[in-house]
């Protein structure tokens, strides 16, 4: 009995240690480490720039080869969208920064003002595709019991 509470005590004074450690700033960095902290920054995104220019020209490579195959099994061949850039469109994703037709994650005035509907609040009329309930039975037809 006395080990264990031993052994509690003992684990509670390493987790209060850790948890005071774990609010202690850090120096600042020196010149030198800056330094060598931009220069890794810098590899790393030349390394990215590269890989995006690798990943378009696979692209292009794959829909080359993907349009040539279709149009030899007759298949019909639309043609390529024409883009300024096609870094564009590897970067317009992570550019957006709110929900597509929310200006900087806001509703709009028109979104706002729009009817709230729903079919489970019975607000708005069942869909098309909803089986109608079933009828009654005919009183007229006779059962087999």
């Amino acid at each position: 009995m006395r080990l264990n509470r031993f052994a509690i005590r003992v684990a509670g004074l390493v987790l209060m240690s850790g948890a005071l450690s774990a609010h202690a700033t850090l120096p600042p960095p020196t010149p030198e480490e800056a330094q060598a902290q931009a220069v890794k920054k810098a590899a790393a995104d030349a390394q990215a720039a590269k890989d995006k220019d690798a990943l378009l020209a696979s692209m292009d490579a794959l829909s080359t080869r993907w349009r040539a195959n279709a149009r030899a099994k007759g298949l019909k061949v639309n043609p390529p969208t024409a883009m300024a850039s096609a870094s564009v469109a590897v970067k317009a994703p992570a550019a957006q920064n709110s929900p597509t037709g929310q200006p900087d994650g806001k509703l709009t005035a028109a979104g706002a003002a729009a009817p709230k509907t729903s079919e489970k609040a019975g607000t708005a009329a069942p869909s098309k595709d909803v089986k109608p309930a079933p009828s009654p039975p005919a009183a007229s037809v006779k059962t087999v019991k």
